[in-house]
């Protein structure tokens, strides 16, 4: 992830204050007390809402699938971000990633093209980021794959996009209700029902 960050703020804390051209990539390293999971867009900080229990549960559910089924060159990890220029440091929910990308214990960041499948889990405060602006950067960037995952009566539907080289756009390949099965980039069957609580009385909504 992104560096570590102390969350107890006195009340004299100054949040920080961009330079004349706004963030880099690298600051995201260097700031003190950004709260978790702070992404730079277009030079700009990006602060998250605190996760809502379909979304930790979504991302649990595929980073657990996933990790059990990639191939050995493969890798998954939740929330690292892809350093896609100075200006653009994404973090998404899940990423598939090449294993020989991995550097050790202190790597905050991957780069894109180490990444293979880039994933994003809606939530109210994301809607145009996840929608429009990270899918674009993602394929400017040229990472092969990306997912959207939305909320439908609490259980996920996901959108599959697959990156057309030629354009660097994606083109939509189909959208997966209670099951996703695909053969790019590796063989994936997941059952998305699963996201639902197994505990003897619990209920689960949105």
């Amino acid at each position: 992830m992104s560096a570590a960050r102390d969350s107890e703020l006195d009340d004299d804390y100054q949040w920080p204050r961009p330079p004349e051209d706004g963030w880099t990539a690298d600051d995201l390293d260097k700031l003190p007390n950004l709260p978790p999971h702070t992404e730079l867009i277009d030079g700009s900080l990006v602060f998250v809402s605190p996760q809502t229990n379909f979304h930790s549960r979504v991302i649990r559910l595929l980073d657990n699938a996933l990790l059990a089924q990639v191939p050995d060159e493969l890798d998954v990890i939740r929330e690292m971000t892809i350093k896609l220029n100075q200006r653009n440091r994404p973090e998404p929910d899940v990423l598939v990633f090449r294993a020989d990308a991995d550097t050790g214990p202190s790597q905050t960041w991957y780069r894109p093209e180490d990444v293979v499948i880039a994933i994003e889990v809606v939530s109210k405060d994301s809607v145009e980021r996840d929608r429009e602006a990270k899918p674009r950067k993602y394929a400017a960037a040229g990472i092969a794959h990306f997912w959207r995952v939305e909320e439908n009566d609490g259980l996920p539907v996901v959108y599959v996009y697959e990156l057309d080289a030629a354009t660097k756009v994606y083109v939509p390949m189909g959208i997966f209700h209670n099951r996703l099965k695909l053969t790019v980039p590796f063989p994936i069957d997941i059952d998305l029902t699963a996201v639902r609580p197994s505990r003897p009385g619990t209920t689960f909504g949105a």
